[in-house]
């Protein structure tokens, strides 16, 4: 792509040198922002650090604040606020910083003509002091709503007149629904060329969203499997741990389809289903791009309800049922009746030869129980007719993961003869994982996009029709929003996998999510802390994701059952003969081991008190894991004992009790 990434292992890009990056003026408008101190400047620290950033580069920062240069230089400095803060290399460049923060400027400027004929010549005189050969990159740091207004005074002052290149960073959103980025575009266009804009969604600046290219079409073995006849089905799933923070009133006019799904979430749809290029140039990806995104099937007002599904976050409680966190009604600037949805998932269709009957899932949502972003592609199963009179009583499908982020790495999990006399299977996974197979610091995602910009390269913008095909998509769902009556919000809790009717949108189809479970997530619960990581590994393909309404029966006295259970998120009772509750368990709890390593009757219901997030475990893998992990052994047999008093050898709960 823009960028080559190179691994000390790879003969093949081991001596091309990266060109630097083509010289220019770079104007931030809203240069006092978080956007530039967070994610611009130490962007462009980064290219600095890496020697892709050109000597003859300046940036001249302009809003309406009344600052000096220095005073400039000095806030993107800071230790608090600013490069030194938000750095994300492993170690800080003093000289570097210094070197780059030099080149910055800030000239005070309100957006009309007369101020931006004032502001013309001060990128006159940088663009003389600097030799940058006219070139200006505009970046749009404000709200969408100033981008038509700059795009004409800037056009009025003159700025496009005279030699070098011209090109325009606008940032997302790129309008609120179809109607506004149609008039959006048009307002842009009015003035300005369309090859002359770009379009940023820093998602595609993340290397993990750009290897998608590269792993779809530099490798032979899958793309013969990418289509209708080998996949079941592709799931998308962006988690946010963090909730709206305190950004409520601009969240509430928004919404997880406007904030997530239109924009990210659907450019990396477009990635991993277009059909291949004719090549990697800018305009033959993003034409297939297109091509795919005018595929998706666009839903009737009768057809949303039944694709797609909306939830909202409430409050979370202690063990004593007070309020430790607000839900969303309850965040600042948000309308206490307010109907916006922090949580959608949805079931997409692609209508083209190669998806045709494929179903495509999104899931995106906010306070939710982990900070991850993922795609699963979930293969057809096998044939089981072929593992009749064997052990194996059933098959799992193969899955390629894409870790976007935090983790960042590509999982393929199949299927495994166990070591012993019969035929058995496990799921094994073979995993990579970005840090260990490339030397690189961690990236925010926009050096790509700044640099990629300065050299002509649209390979990662949204061109206006890519936009627009976004929104056809997602104008339906908003359309029938705006008037059908709300879900009863709020309807999950916060640190949940999100509501119970997510759920149930792919069971209806006999499918479900397939929840990614990290090693963090397993030592929450006391009985994997410290675990060997080959346990760890182990229990995780094991599990199965299971959400359980409350009020719901999850183990029911006198059942011969033969799974056990551990509480991700939420709370279960546990009732004796009577009905009475004798128990209560929590987050990272669990229970049913006992019933498998006797193979008994269950003794006590066990009653979900809230919306309940459980992983299962078979019996089989149970003792499986058990016979393989002494560990795990050791710390089941204890618990036998300070629950029940049992005293149990590893003999007995191996083999079946005579008297089950």
């Amino acid at each position: 792509m823009v960028i080559p990434v190179k691994s000390e292992a790879s003969s093949s890009v081991s001596e091309f040198v990266n060109p630097l990056s083509e010289p220019c003026v770079m104007v931030i408008f809203g240069a006092s922002g978080d956007l530039t101190k967070r994610l611009l400047v130490p962007s462009l620290y980064n290219l600095a650090c890496d020697d892709l950033l050109s000597p003859n580069f300046a940036v001249l920062g302009t809003g309406r604040s009344k600052l000096s240069n220095e005073a400039f230089r000095s806030s993107m400095a800071s230790e608090t606020t600013g490069l030194r803060a938000f750095h994300t290399r492993h170690e800080f460049d003093e000289v570097v910083s210094d070197e780059l923060l030099a080149r910055f400027y800030f000239e005070s400027a309100n957006i009309d003509v007369e101020d931006f004929t004032a502001l013309k010549k001060t990128v006159q005189a940088l663009d003389k002091k600097y030799q940058a050969g006219g070139n200006i990159l505009f970046y749009f740091a404000m709200a969408p709503r100033f981008f038509g207004t700059l795009c004409e005074n800037l056009h009025k002052a003159g700025f496009q007149e005279g030699i070098g290149w011209k090109r325009i960073i606008v940032e997302k959103p790129f309008g609120t629904n179809l109607q506004s980025a149609l008039a959006l575009n048009e307002e842009i266009l009015q003035y300005w060329k369309e090859e002359q804009i770009y379009r940023v969604d820093h998602y595609l600046g993340k290397e993990t969203v750009q290897n998608l290219l590269a792993f779809r079409f530099s490798n032979g073995m899958f793309e013969p499997l990418w289509n209708k006849h080998h996949i079941d089905n592709i799931q998308f799933n962006v988690c946010e741990a963090v909730d709206v923070q305190g950004r409520g009133g601009y969240y509430d006019q928004s919404g997880v389809l406007r904030d997530m799904m239109q924009n990210h979430m659907f450019q990396m749809l477009s990635y991993i289903c277009m059909e291949p290029p004719g090549s990697f140039e800018a305009d033959s990806i993003r034409n297939e791009k297109a091509k795919l995104l005018e595929s998706v099937r666009i839903f009737a007002d009768d057809e949303v309800p039944e694709n797609v599904v909306r939830g909202q976050y409430g409050p979370a409680y202690d063990a004593h049922g007070d309020v430790v966190q607000s839900g969303y009604r309850e965040e600042a600037d948000v309308d206490p009746q307010s109907k916006t949805e922090t949580f959608a998932a949805a079931k997409l269709h692609i209508d083209n030869l190669r998806w045709q009957g494929v179903p495509i899932y999104l899931r995106s949502g906010k306070a939710l129980w982990k900070r991850s972003t993922e795609i699963v592609i979930e293969f057809k199963k096998p044939p089981e007719t072929l593992f009749k009179g064997t052990g194996v009583q059933n098959l799992t499908s193969n899955r390629l993961v894409f870790h976007i982020q935090p983790f960042q790495g590509i999982d393929l999990l199949f299927q495994a003869k166990t070591p012993g006399p019969t035929m058995q299977l496990q799921g094994v996974d073979m995993s990579f994982n970005y840090g260990e197979a490339f030397k690189s610091s961690r990236y925010t995602g926009y050096e790509v996009m700044l640099y990629a910009c300065s050299r002509g390269d649209a390979t990662l913008f949204s061109r206006g029709d890519l936009v627009e095909a976004a929104w056809r998509i997602a104008q339906p769902l908003l359309d029938h929003w705006e008037v059908a009556s709300a879900p009863e919000f709020p309807n999950y809790t916060r640190n949940s996998w999100g509501p119970k009717s997510a759920y149930e949108l792919l069971e209806k189809d006999g499918r479900r999510w397939f929840e990614v479970v990290t090693p963090d997530v397993l030592e929450e619960s006391p009985l994997f802390e410290g675990a060997d990581p080959l346990l760890l590994s182990a229990v995780i393909l094991a599990l199965r994701p299971m959400t359980v309404a409350p009020g719901e029966t999850i183990i029911r006295q006198g059942e011969v059952s033969t799974e056990m259970y551990f509480i991700c998120r939420g709370e279960v009772d546990v009732l004796d003969l009577k009905g009475e509750i004798v128990n209560q368990l929590q987050d990272g709890q669990f229970f049913g081991e006992v019933a498998l390593l006797l193979t008994t009757a269950r003794t006590a219901d066990v009653r979900a008190k809230t919306l309940c997030d459980l992983f299962v475990l078979s019996q089989n893998d149970f003792k499986r894991i058990l016979r393989d992990h002494p560990q795990f052994a050791k710390k089941i047999l204890q618990v036998a004992k300070d629950r029940y008093d049992l005293a149990l050898s590893v003999n007995e709960f191996m083999t079946p009790r005579s008297d089950a």
